[in-house]
């Protein structure tokens, strides 16, 4: 029973290039002509199907009517994708067959008159069951020999009964010429389509089979080595063609070249080479050849045998330490001793150097003198922040953007083996899910092991045992035990006020004056003038600040210059405030008077010592003490046990026995926003409390720093040289310490042993003996003027200063 057509419609037409659309399947295809983009749009905006209907030459760009098939789809639209302005993405779902009977083409859109053509049952029920039943053979038998072919089809193919929809079906699944489609398309009777479609698929079945014989017997006739023969034959061919075989070749020849001058040993060559046969079997515009090149030109680039020379002339290295850098005595010193031993033995392999101290104090800048110093080329890795294990040992190169590790890239970059390499911040780094770039170091510093280094990169051992490593830090409590434990630690304290001075006259003003267009000619800036900008604009270890303040004054000469002022700018102290504003620190001399329930304390800092005053009060209620001042765990502990112990002594210091029931104690450390933790303020949180309790004031010219016990020893702590470093800098006249740290003292600067007197303690009782004064003393000024006839004070005996100026108890 042939179709029956029962409507005439006036309907969007859509021509379509190679593809079919049957009714029952959904099928997704680009428009890109504007007449087909135009039907799409009035479709949707009238709310109308679209006829999709197969042109005859795909080729032809604007067909008629008589360019199109008779039979096509009428179809609802399901979904529209604007991919770009000249590109939209069509989803159609076919409803039934359609004949088309005319079609009028307008300015924008061609309208198509369609006969809707209906499906009805077969008449003969036998015929059709039977052609069903051959179809799905003849379908398993095509399935199998296509794997690619989804299950759910097959399945579907052995589910559908109606012989109409089965053909229409198969045919929209399967891979097969859109004319051909058109053939099955065009048969509107159910059992004549499927016999139509049966010949299709046994003319592919037959089509397959020659294909698999042809490739059988191509394979069984071809050994391998003719294989691999005729495979390289086309390919030279093809690169001969396209102009690419020479460039290949001599890009090898010159990779080898490169290789052989080298003179590398085989353990470091043979990979070199197999991946040099590898490129040059490879197409230049490939991929994985542009992978092979990077990696051929970072190991060929990298100086294997290539060393500087080292200046053994201790004298030469001597000067031009001190020509660049004040101070720094212990790092010379310990530079020299490196150079000694290497001249006398010949071996270059050194210890790993440290360098810890304050911002500002010339640790990097130190590193760059000593590599200048002994001939050595310079390079500087920033470790601050780093979180990755890779970016110290490499990416391996299968990774997209693979790269060496910084430690190869700066051997690379130097052009030498020995380099002198500064690892900045190294007390900053980090680890997270990526690894510890902390352990990836722990291979590098050590100089029994890293003369094979391996960069994931480069996968070949490099050895690092004649680069000289220099790191730095602000705090060595943050660099892991087992780093540390491979380095040399050098401690480099902050700077007093005459090496300031120092160094900015010498160094500072110079660079300053050249850097901004300016000569000695234009300005000068005497002493008394620097002194005060290093004591009234400036409160820092190191001279960064101090540097800045002078840039200031460079930038007001010059601009005075620009401006037409002559002759020579001489910077005096009374001229400060005009350039630089008001003072921005004040001594605090007049202020350190003798004053009950006030101690100066002394803490360390990353950026060096600063004092830290202990306050106080006193007042009536049920016993509670409080702390506040943003205190960590441990000094609140050292807080509890001050208050212990003087409950313990009370009576010995005449101290109401119940005053942790009828008093209030509040102890405040200023500076409440900033956060402090440690043990070492003990002695000044117990001589503040017990001089609040017993109203005895505390000397106002002394600070104190140590750790007390409940039975009153008092232990040693860190950081002494930053700490004396801040007393002095207070203009304080006596410092409390403990005994334990007595040692230490011939560490501190020798200005700060002259300006100070250091008194060493084993017990917190010796420390209330000196640091508190008699009721009736209240008005001692710390700043008041003493003379070699003055008689000292009772509890600070003359004769117990000693001549370096360290006095003991």
């Amino acid at each position: 029973m042939v179709m029956q057509s029962e409507e005439m419609i006036r309907i969007p037409l859509i021509a379509m290039r190679g593809l079919v659309v049957f009714p029952g399947s959904t099928v997704h295809f680009d428009v890109t002509r504007r007449r087909s983009a135009a039907a799409i749009d009035l479709a949707l905006k009238k709310g109308t199907p679209v006829f999709v209907i197969a042109q005859r030459d795909f080729r032809e760009e604007d067909p008629h009517i008589d360019g199109l098939y008779e039979i096509g789809t009428i179809a609802i639209i399901k979904q529209v994708l604007r991919v770009s302005d000249d590109n939209v993405r069509v989803l159609v779902e076919g409803l039934s067959r359609g004949h088309l009977v005319d079609m009028t083409e307008g300015k924008q859109v061609q309208m198509a008159t369609v006969e809707r053509i209906y499906e009805q049952p077969a008449e003969d029920e036998a015929a059709a069951l039977g052609a069903v039943r051959e179809l799905q053979a003849v379908f398993e038998e095509y399935s199998m020999g296509l794997p690619k072919l989804s299950p759910e089809v097959v399945l579907s193919v052995l589910a559908i009964e109606e012989p109409g929809a089965l053909a229409d079906y198969v045919t929209a699944n399967i891979s097969m010429r859109y004319d051909s489609k058109q053939k099955v398309l065009d048969c509107l009777e159910p059992v004549a389509r499927l016999r139509e479609l049966i010949t299709l698929l046994r003319r592919e079945i037959e089509i397959m089979r020659v294909e698999n014989e042809i490739r059988s017997q191509v394979k069984e006739q071809i050994d391998q080595n003719h294989r691999e023969y005729y495979l390289r034959e086309q390919m030279k061919a093809i690169q001969s063609e396209l102009g690419e075989g020479e460039d290949v070749v001599g890009e090898a020849m010159g990779y080898r070249a490169r290789l052989e001058k080298l003179k590398l040993a085989p353990e470091l060559s043979d990979p070199l080479l197999k991946e040099i046969n590898r490129l040059s079997h490879m197409s230049p515009s490939s991929s994985e050849a542009a992978v092979i090149r990077t990696y051929l030109d970072t190991c060929l680039e990298l100086p294997w045998n290539t060393v500087t020379k080292d200046k053994l002339d201790l004298d030469r290295v001597r000067a031009r330490l001190d020509k660049d850098h004040y101070g720094l005595d212990k790092v010379k010193e310990r530079i020299i001793e490196q150079l000694a031993v290497q001249k006398l033995t010949k071996n270059k392999n050194s210890q790993v150097i440290c360098l810890v101290g304050p911002p500002g104090v010339g640790k990097t800048s130190v590193a760059i003198s000593i590599a200048g110093a002994i001939g050595r080329k310079f390079a500087r890795i920033a470790l601050g922040g780093i979180r990755d294990e890779a970016e110290i040992r490499g990416h391996r190169k299968t990774y997209i953007g693979a790269m060496p590790g910084r430690i190869i890239n700066a051997v690379s970059k130097a052009k030498s083996r020995n380099p002198l390499i500064l690892l900045d911040e190294i007390d900053k780094l980090t680890s997270d899910m990526r690894g510890d770039p902390a352990a990836a170091l722990l291979e590098v510093l050590d100089t029994e092991q890293n003369g094979t280094f391996r960069d994931h990169y480069i996968e070949l051992p490099f050895d690092l045992s004649d680069v000289l490593f220099i790191t730095t830090a602000n705090n060595k409590d943050t660099i892991p035990r087992p780093l540390l434990d491979r380095m040399e630690i050098i401690e480099l304290s902050s700077y007093t006020d005459a090496e300031k001075l120092h160094i900015a006259r010498d160094h500072l003003i110079p660079k300053q004056i050249k850097k901004h267009g300016l000569t000695k000619r234009d300005l000068a800036i005497t002493d008394p003038a620097l002194s005060a900008i290093i004591d009234g604009y400036t409160r820092e270890a190191g001279v960064r600040t101090l540097e800045r303040r002078i840039a200031a004054v460079c930038r007001k000469a010059a601009a005075a210059k620009v401006g037409g002022a002559t002759g020579k700018k001489t910077v005096l102290p009374d001229d400060l405030t005009e350039l630089l504003g008001p003072q921005r620190y004040k001594r605090e001399k007049d202020n350190h008077k003798n004053e009950v329930g006030l101690v100066n304390g002394l803490a360390w800092t990353s950026v060096g010592g600063e004092m830290l005053k202990v306050e106080v009060a006193v007042l009536e209620g049920t016993g509670k003490v409080k702390f506040t001042g943003s205190l960590g765990d441990v000094m609140k502990e050292s807080c509890d046990a001050a208050v212990t112990y003087i409950r313990s002594r009370s009576e010995s210091l005449g101290i109401d026995k119940d005053f942790y029931k009828t008093k209030d104690i509040h102890i405040h450390f200023p500076e409440g926003a900033v956060p402090k933790d440690g043990p070492s303020a003990g002695i000044a949180i117990t001589t503040a409390v017990t001089s609040a309790l017993t109203g005895r004031p505390v000397r106002g010219d002394l600070a104190m720093t140590g750790e007390v016990t409940l039975r009153g020893r008092v232990l040693a702590i860190g950081g002494l040289k930053e700490k004396t470093m801040a007393a002095y800098r207070e203009g304080l006249r006596l410092v409390v310490l403990p005994e334990e740290n007595k040692a230490d003292l011939e560490e501190i600067d020798a200005d700060v042993r002259r300006g100070l007197q250091f008194v060493t303690v084993s017990d917190v009782g010796k420390v209330l003996d000196l640091a508190l004064l008699p009721c009736e003393i209240t008005a001692l000024r710390a700043d008041a003027p003493t003379t070699a006839e003055e008689e000292p004070l009772p509890i600070f005996p003359a004769d117990l200063r000693p001549e370096v100026g360290m006095t003991q108890s």
